[in-house]
């Protein structure tokens, strides 16, 4: 019974956490700011913003966006696996399980 109430605890915090990264987000930038990409917790980019004079050069451009949305994506999925650790903390389940 102990078990079983834990693991609805542990249900519940992980609602909780993947609540919290619907809202949290991340950003990253290339080209020295002329693309930023801003990502959720949940791995859904919310925007992207493109500096005039950066859409000057078409392919270049290409480049920064797929670079920004990358590198925000990356950041967003270090955030979920870090709040998600701290839900599962001393649980003793092997990293990258959950």
């Amino acid at each position: 019974m102990a078990q079983f109430k834990m693991i609805q605890q542990l249900q519940q915090k992980m609602a909780k956490a993947q609540e919290d990264l619907e809202s949290a987000t991340v950003e990253a930038s290339a080209g020295g700011g002329a693309v930023t990409a801003v990502v959720s917790g949940a791995q859904k980019v919310v925007s992207v913003t493109i500096a005039p004079e950066a859409a000057e050069d078409v392919e270049m451009l290409q480049d920064l966006v797929v670079a920004a949305v990358n590198e925000a994506m990356e950041s967003s999925k270090k955030l979920a696996a870090e709040r998600m650790q701290e839900v599962t903390a001393g649980l003793g389940l092997p990293p990258g399980l959950i």
